[in-house]
């Protein structure tokens, strides 16, 4: 018995081991390159529907374009109509709020909303592409949300 209890503490102390030299490793690592969008509320306002978005550009470089177009459904699921967002300028490294007021839009009708293409995606050593490529999408709200 000796023998296993001595096989299986080594086990478990190599085990705790290997579990602590996990965080470091992921630590240094660089992050991911993204352009995360949040649609952080959606909210009536005197022209319609005020859609609110945490945005944060860690593409490792600013775009001095941004603008995505959206499709809005409505709550049976049909498109109600498209839009596009001009996110303007984003600067790497930086969160940053926008606001998007869609005049004659029933916040409560709208039940998803899809980014359907990046318009406009232009930065210093930005391919064109890498605005939906890199895309991270979030909701706070009751509305689906992504591409």
């Amino acid at each position: 018995m000796t023998g296993s209890t001595t096989s299986l503490r080594l086990l478990t102390s190599t085990l705790a081991m290997s579990l602590a030299m996990v965080p470091a490793r992921a630590e240094g690592s660089a992050p991911v390159p993204a352009l995360t969008l949040e649609l952080n509320s959606a909210l009536p306002s005197d022209k319609g529907c005020r859609l609110t978005f945490l945005v944060n550009n860690n593409l490792g470089a600013d775009l001095s374009k941004a603008a995505f177009e959206i499709a809005l459904f409505n709550e049976a699921g049909v498109v109600d109509r498209l839009a596009v967002l001009d996110f303007k300028d984003l600067a790497a490294g930086k969160t940053e709020v926008a606001r998007f007021d869609l005049a004659g839009t029933d916040c409560t009708k709208v039940s998803r909303v899809l980014i359907n293409s990046a318009t406009e995606c232009a930065g210093s050593g930005v391919e064109p592409a890498a605005c939906m490529r890199k895309l991270k999408t979030d909701t706070k709200t009751g509305i689906t949300f992504g591409v």
